[in-house]
């Protein structure tokens, strides 16, 4: 009787969008809190944390994630204004934008070129399809446009999704460690080299830098997506 009252209990609480929203509050709340436990340790960023519980709990209880969704959904829906309000400290660092416009619009188109066609030719010697080629052309930028551009050029949107979630990932693990090895010391530089590779997860670990390396991220991380929606799909024509 007792095994029957919890299936019971959770058919109900699975079916209320509430569900999915509170499991990913607690899920990024724990996860956050082994990252501050561990000194901000690249290696247990929240976002693999709380995806991996997640990813966890769906599959223990046979959630589809469509169910899931129907909560997570409010969250997905703020991720529009979290964009644009890094819109503020990019005014904070608007001078220095100015002084250093040619040297970002050079670095966007090769930086997008270069992510673009390296996954591509990379894949493509390792034998992969053309579908999976084209699903991780675009693996550089921000989720939602990431998934657009995929479709567009005959890529999975489902795998780009998972792609663009382990870039953005792998930048905030190797990305602060690897300019640290340059010697780089300009953040607004730094800040660039993260926006372009890590997309959003890299920009959330520039900001823990600085205020300035996270501002320049996240002009790179805006440039690079209309970068590489307006020059990808000739790149990718040009490549087949």
């Amino acid at each position: 009787m007792a095994k029957e009252g919890l299936s019971e209990i959770w058919v109900y609480l699975s079916a209320s969008p509430l569900t999915g929203l509170t499991i990913t509050l607690l899920a990024y709340s724990f996860s956050h809190r082994i990252y501050q436990a561990s000194h901000n340790n690249p290696l247990l960023h929240p976002v693999l944390i709380s995806a991996t519980l997640l990813i966890s709990f769906l599959l223990i209880t046979d959630t589809s994630y469509q169910d899931y969704f129907k909560g997570s959904q409010y969250i997905h829906f703020i991720l529009g204004p979290a964009t644009v309000a890094l819109a503020i400290p990019m005014y904070q660092q608007i001078s220095k934008i100015k002084q250093l416009w040619l040297p970002i619009t050079v670095t966007m188109i090769s930086g997008v070129s270069v992510a673009a066609i390296s996954s591509i030719l990379i894949s493509r010697v390792l034998g992969a399809s053309i579908e999976t080629q084209m699903s991780l052309a675009p693996k550089s930028v921000t989720a939602p446009v990431a998934m657009g551009i995929s479709e567009k050029i005959g890529g999975l949107p489902s795998l780009t999704a998972a792609l663009v979630v382990i870039t953005g990932i792998l930048g905030a693990i190797l990305g602060t460690k690897i300019l640290h090895a340059l010697k780089l010391k300009d953040h607004s530089i730094k800040g660039i080299a993260m926006g372009i590779t890590a997309h959003g997860i890299g920009t959330a670990r520039a900001f823990q830098v600085s205020s300035e390396m996270g501002a320049f991220s996240g002009l790179a991380m805006a440039l690079a997506t209309f970068t590489t929606a307006f020059i990808l799909p000739y790149l990718v024509r040009w490549l087949n």
